[in-house]
């Protein structure tokens, strides 16, 4: 298991040194003396837990404690003020702004490593069910909700440069008839292997392919144009006929066969996420009308009409 990691932020290097020494055995440690460096370190190392000084020059410890718990990155990571103040309002002001607890100084050791062995397990919990709440259980892929919110924030980040953004969504053909004659625990199987023969198609880090629903998948590609769009959407297509999964009611194969739609298009502030969502659902239906087991795609640059067919 990774060892956690640990922002601690005080202007006084005593201080850090302190609490460096009681903590570096069990935690990647990782030191910011301003304000304004902690928030430039949070970003870069997105820590497990920040012991935050109060007190400090410039950008103090309640400033710093308003700017992570309103930044959508760093807002869930977990913040323990150190303080030598005894004042209940301080106190109130920190919990008020998003703090989940306050360690006096000075530093009294095992009461230092409690606390942050406490809150680190407390967030390595709260991660795993962020994780489980985004994450198809019979696939392992992201579910529809981790792939909207995805596209979501591609969508805003990519109309800063006017870069592209393509999605795609395929539908395993014919797969009533293939529960009908293989039975549910074959067809869960069959999701399954596509579900694994997608991830080996889609290769780069920054791509996401998800289940969408039922057996249709969706893949979200980020900077990627129509030309590259279709490239993955043709190796998902190979990497599926691979699996060579027999489906005896198929009209198009004796094997499993995906119908494709691909959409692509440059973003801007005036395109919604959902209108990748639906052109690349209207180009799948396109693939089924067309006869299924094929790929059609779309480079659009306009609002979408919301009448999704399907």
């Amino acid at each position: 298991m990774n060892r956690a990691t640990i922002l601690i932020v005080d202007d006084e290097i005593s201080n850090i040194e302190i609490m460096n020494a009681v903590l570096e055995d069990d935690y990647e440690v990782c030191f910011a003396t301003s304000g304004q460096q902690a928030l430039d370190t949070a970003r870069v190392s997105q820590p497990d837990l920040v012991l935050l000084d109060v007190l400090m020059p410039g950008i103090d410890g309640f400033e710093v404690c308003r700017q992570i718990k309103a930044d959508p990155l760093l807002a869930d990571i977990p913040i323990i003020f150190t303080t030598g103040l005894g004042d209940t309002e301080d106190e109130m002001r920190g919990l008020s702004l998003g703090a989940i607890d306050y360690v006096t100084k000075p530093i009294q050791p095992a009461i230092l490593r409690a606390r942050v062995s406490n809150h680190v397990e407390l967030k390595r919990l709260r991660d795993q069910l962020a994780t489980l709440a985004v994450t198809d259980a019979l696939t392992g892929l992201s579910n529809r909700r981790h792939l909207e919110r995805a596209l979501q924030t591609e969508a805003a980040r990519l109309s800063r440069t006017g870069d592209w953004l393509s999605v795609i969504m395929l539908d395993i053909d014919f797969f009533k008839q293939f529960n009908d004659t293989y039975g549910h625990p074959a067809g869960d199987r069959c999701i399954t292997m596509v579900g694994a023969a997608l991830t080996r198609a889609v290769k780069r880090a920054t791509d996401l392919p998800a289940r969408y629903g039922g057996e249709e998948f969706a893949c979200v590609l980020p900077g990627t144009d129509p030309q590259g769009a279709e490239l993955v959407a043709q190796e998902i297509r190979l990497q599926i006929q691979s699996l060579n999964i027999p489906h005896a009611q198929s009209q198009v194969s004796p094997y499993i066969t995906v119908s494709i739609g691909v959409a692509s298009a440059r973003c801007s502030r005036e395109m919604a996420a959902e209108n990748w969502i639906i052109e690349a659902d209207r180009q799948l239906y396109d693939s089924k009308q067309k006869g299924r087991d094929r790929i059609s795609t779309t480079q659009f640059d306009r609002e979408a009409d919301p009448a999704i067919q399907s």
